[in-house]
């Protein structure tokens, strides 16, 4: 059985990143798998687990965990209270679980941006997103070249036509070697502002 709530201890070795193919698609529920808890689980196209939030204080907490389906932390996500944007930091778990790397920094002020450790010191953008007119959801973009696209992430619906709730997206990746936690920090930012994977 998976483990319900996210493995801490050591481990023997640091979970593999997950680089895209030349394109995938992905089914996010923003539900918990654990009953009365907050969080989302996402499903490859075979309809098998690949990660899973789950927010065990049923509260908007500071530090959010990406786990896998073992209940393993990948990265976690620290919001952080700035002044003039909000700030979430993304942190790397190395292969001991006992301390964390700084990797990424998701910041929302007039977009949702994200910037790689490498470019937050000069405030640098490397991914941001685009909202889509009048719908649910958002396309992910390059920074510095807006019109490729590189994941679209909106509301799920069958090949005839209907529409799922607005807590079941699909989400398209499109360009290849990307690496699918990268695009799970939007969507994480996307469910703690639209209060999805926590409550208030």
């Amino acid at each position: 059985m998976s483990r319900v709530y996210p493995d801490q201890t050591p481990c023997p070795s640091p979970p593999p990143s997950y680089l895209t193919s030349n394109h995938e698609s992905f089914t996010i529920w923003m539900k918990s798998l654990v009953f009365n808890m907050h969080g989302c689980t996402v499903y490859n196209s075979k309809g098998n687990i690949v990660y899973r939030v789950d927010n065990y204080n049923n509260k908007c907490g500071q530090e959010v965990y990406l786990m896998d389906v073992q209940g393993k932390i990948l990265f976690s996500l620290l919001q952080k209270k700035l002044r003039l944007f909000r700030c979430w930091d993304g942190y790397k778990w190395d292969a001991s679980c006992s301390r964390k790397q700084l990797w990424f920094r998701v910041r929302k002020h007039r977009s949702i941006c994200l910037s790689l450790c490498d470019d937050i010191a000069s405030s640098g953008c490397t991914y941001k997103i685009l909202r889509m007119d009048g719908k649910l959801g958002f396309k992910i973009v390059y920074a510095d070249q807006e019109s490729t696209l590189v994941a679209e992430f909106k509301q799920k619906q069958t090949t005839t036509g209907i529409i799922f709730g607005n807590d079941v997206f699909t989400l398209e990746v499109v360009q290849p070697h990307v690496n699918l936690s990268l695009i799970m920090a939007f969507i994480m930012v996307y469910g703690l502002i639209n209060n999805q994977i926590c409550s208030r």
